[in-house]
């Protein structure tokens, strides 16, 4: 008969799983430093010999890096995701950005809908958290602050769908974003009229996230988008006003 005696689980091997399933749902984030061996070993209720066996071969598989003097940390396993070359073409033309926001469009519409519909009412406080500190944020006038919690707040939302793909898809994509690749999100934060309506925007998400409302949720973040999108293409217009502008000012003060 094909049947073997099941055999336990080395404890290393127990371990391995619950850093790797972890890292899978996001709870470790990439550059994050695990706590040091001891009080490691001591949370997992493992010897510190199975905790060294396991860390060892989450290193082997690339999921854990060590720091000479510093520590274990999550791999930056993202950065893969694209190549240096494909990430100086996306730098370089202007059509990525929009197709970036075509994606997004896309993608976090169906999240925030997946949000309101799968994600458990922890989930929807943690929204709701990030959006009261970006109300916070607005009243300081704090365009860097501002722009980090714009990208906590869309990445709130994507942890809610639960959709482990997306969600480290979405986490890459967001990585070139906050590196100032497709856009810089703090210049938009700096333009007096794009603040307010953007907070409002965001306010209108929360709330139909809050209510569990799939289809409001869906259409706000599309809506938001669009006016990412139209705000970035008066901003290309303006910068071509100002190039042509600079032109002629030198040619004036050239002929006098």
């Amino acid at each position: 008969m094909p049947f073997e005696k099941v055999l336990p689980d080395k404890l290393s091997t127990i371990v391995v799983k619950q850093i790797e399933l972890l890292i899978l749902r996001g709870i470790l984030r990439p550059g994050e430093r695990l706590p040091a061996e001891r009080e490691l070993s001591e949370r997992l209720g493992v010897s510190r010999p199975s905790l060294r066996e396991a860390i060892a071969e989450l290193q082997d598989r690339g999921l854990l890096t060590a720091k000479a003097g510093s520590g274990i940390f999550v791999a930056d396993v993202l950065g893969s995701a694209f190549s240096p070359a494909l990430i100086q073409l996306f730098a370089t033309h202007d059509d990525a950005v929009f197709d970036y926001l075509s994606f997004r469009k896309d993608m976090e519409g169906m999240a925030a809908r997946r949000a309101a519909t799968y994600g458990s009412d922890s989930d929807l406080k943690v929204v709701q958290a990030v959006f009261d500190k970006m109300e916070e944020a607005h009243g300081k006038r704090n365009a860097d602050e501002e722009a980090r919690l714009d990208a906590q707040f869309h990445s709130a939302i994507i942890d809610a769908s639960h959709n482990v793909i997306m969600l480290h898809m979405m986490r890459s994509m967001f990585d070139l974003l906050r590196e100032g690749v497709f856009y810089n999100r703090k210049v938009m934060f700096q333009q007096r009229t794009s603040r307010p309506a953007l907070l409002d925007q965001h306010r209108r998400i929360n709330e139909a996230l809050q209510a569990r409302d799939g289809d409001a949720a869906e259409t706000a973040v599309r809506d938001h988008l669009d006016y990412v999108e139209s705000c970035l293409v008066q901003q290309q217009k303006s910068d071509r006003n100002e190039a042509t502008a600079q032109q002629r000012l030198k040619r004036e003060l050239g002929e006098r």
